[in-house]
């Protein structure tokens, strides 16, 4: 995924704590593929979102206290959770962030990334990163089976075959 002049954004100070909260607190808790998208300019209704795997209910569980427990520490308001016993998915609405966490099976069936495939991508290890180390930007994000592939391929470390 290549980084456009175009397609940079600078987040404003409040977002960006925000999500760095969000981000880290997931993390903190072994979330699974966690993607940040800037969804500015395709909803009315949110500016970010927020997705995250676990591996199990019980993980699931556990990512959800975690993150009730930091918004509220930060005085964040949530204006809703969602979230039915046993569905494999787990919405929270902050305003600006939506959080949706999912089982593995779930997050595959749904494929929110796909849906919002016109949105950019904002660097988990950027939100991740000590403080001094710069602002995060956001970047288009390409959607294509390649690139998926390519992303998995270099994660694990092996080639692509044939």
């Amino acid at each position: 995924m290549k980084e456009s002049a175009a397609a940079r954004k600078k987040i404003s100070d409040n977002s960006l704590k925000l999500l760095k909260l969000v981000v880290r607190a997931l993390d903190d808790k072994k979330a699974e593929d966690l993607q940040v998208l800037d969804v500015t300019a395709q909803s009315s209704i949110t500016d970010y979102l927020v997705l995250a795997t676990g591996t199990s209910e019980p993980h699931l569980r556990a990512l959800r206290v975690e993150l009730e427990k930091a918004l509220d520490g930060a005085r964040v308001p949530i204006i809703g959770v969602e979230n039915t016993q046993g569905s494999g998915w787990t919405v929270f609405d902050a305003f600006e962030i939506m959080v949706h966490l999912f089982t593995t099976g779930n997050r595959a069936k749904y494929r929110l990334e796909s849906l919002w495939k016109d949105a950019e991508e904002i660097s988990v290890a950027a939100l991740l990163a000590p403080p001094g180390a710069g602002k995060p930007t956001a970047r288009r994000i390409s959607r294509s089976p390649g690139a998926t592939l390519h992303r998995s391929l270099k994660k694990t470390g092996k080639k692509r075959s044939g």
